[in-house]
């Protein structure tokens, strides 16, 4: 069961206020959370096959051909600052 105190800790690091009732609130659905998993590690699974996806799924990649791409003058002139060629972005 996870405790009130585990709920402040996990808003802190999300930097989220929580008020008393959100706290208790959030208690409960993270307990009945928690309480879910551990019925699923009950479930048997010893004759299930590992899988990355419950469908065969296969490579659906196009092949990797070189295109020419849009010409650069025209890509900037979309920009609203542009220097020697580039983007002009604010500094950060």
């Amino acid at each position: 069961m996870i405790t009130v105190k585990e709920v402040e800790h996990a808003a802190k690091l999300a930097r989220l206020e929580l008020c008393e009732e959100e706290k208790e609130k959030y208690t409960e659905q993270f307990s009945k959370i928690l309480d879910y998993f551990n019925q699923l590690k009950e479930v048997n699974t010893e004759d299930v096959e590992p899988m990355a996806h419950v469908f065969p799924v296969k490579n659906v990649f196009r092949d990797d051909k070189a295109e020419v791409s849009s010409i650069r003058t025209e890509i900037l002139k979309n920009a609203p600052l542009e220097e020697d060629g580039f983007f002009k972005v604010p500094k950060i």
